[in-house]
């Protein structure tokens, strides 16, 4: 038999919905961030996979721009629902910017990974509860090294922070030939919690192969001292100026000395050791090898120009 309530009985069962029903309509107009996810790549089969797959999870425009691989990377790609559009590589930044420039890209916000770098659950999920119009024109993604199969944790890399999601025409690629990272160009930053893994699968042929050659960069880079375009260090400002701030003060340092005090610091003060065999390996290479060429180039260069200038003179000091 029907009964109707009273009013007031009403009143008390139904005024506790309100709040819900209310916040679910409030939920309901915020709109959450998709951004455009655009990937380069060249010869990546081996981790695009990994990439894609996580970058699914927060985006599905997702734009792949390959440099002409010779391998699987672009029928790869193609079968994981991404975009592939081809452009000739000059270098990272030239082919970040170009991409930026030149894609369809529908996406307030942009998304950047290297093909060989892939985000866990915890990054995943702080990306998917931004807010289309967040308090920040830009956010830094934590990122730790993969190396010869093992996450290395220490020495004072891990993590790296790089701007990587940023609104669209708030963000570009420095146009350094080495070293690049994205910087804004308006607005603000703030930092994401989670883990962005840089898979480096390559083998060592290969590794010392890819760094000899951006030694080159790196010097060239060095040699023409240019300061448009590039980031500005500053020791109190975003991750990234702070590193440029330090790596400023390393450039300044004799040549053949700093790569012996880089790695003293990298594996024994801030305990590189703790990683094992690959991480011994790792800031040997990274830290010491690498560099050591990088000063090496650096004085080839300038005696070649002493030789130019003087070569009556440099001759004879030799003899």
């Amino acid at each position: 038999m029907f009964r109707a309530h009273s009013p007031r009985r009403f009143r008390n069962e139904c005024y506790p919905c309100l709040p819900a029903i209310r916040l679910k309509r409030i939920w309901d107009t915020i709109s959450l961030m998709q951004p455009t996810v655009i990937v380069l790549t060249f010869n990546s089969e081996d981790t695009l996979g990994a990439t894609l797959t996580s970058a699914r999870r927060v985006s599905d425009e997702i734009f792949v721009v390959d440099s002409h691989s010779k391998d699987g990377t672009v029928e790869l790609a193609r079968l994981l629902g991404a975009t592939v559009v081809e452009h000739p590589f000059e270098n990272y930044g030239a082919q970040r910017n170009w991409a930026i420039d030149n894609l369809p890209i529908s996406r307030p916000w942009q998304l950047h990974l290297d093909a060989d770098e892939w985000m866990n659950d915890q990054l995943v999920a702080a990306i998917q509860a931004l807010p289309d119009s967040p308090d920040h024109a830009g956010y830094f993604l934590p990122r730790y090294l993969r190396f010869l199969g093992r996450v290395l944790r220490h020495g004072g890399m891990s993590p790296t922070w790089h701007l990587r999601l940023f609104r669209t025409g708030a963000g570009r690629c420095e146009d350094r030939k080495y070293d690049q990272h994205f910087l804004l160009v308006s607005g603000t930053s703030g930092k994401l919690s989670g883990v962005m893994i840089d898979d480096v699968r390559m083998g060592l042929t290969e590794w010392t192969t890819r760094h000899n050659r951006w030694s080159d960069s790196e010097v060239a880079e060095l040699d023409a001292g240019e300061s448009a375009g590039r980031l500005q260090p500053h020791a109190f400002g975003n991750p990234a100026q702070r590193k440029r701030f330090l790596r400023q003060h390393y450039d300044r340092m004799p040549l053949f000395v700093r790569p012996f005090l880089l790695f003293a610091y990298r594996y024994f003060v801030r305990l590189g050791f703790l990683d094992g065999t690959e991480g011994f390996i790792f800031w040997v290479l990274q830290t010491f090898w690498f560099r050591f060429l990088v000063d090496a180039k650096i004085w080839e260069l300038r005696h070649r120009a002493r030789v130019q200038a003087d070569p009556v003179t440099v001759r004879s000091q030799v003899r």
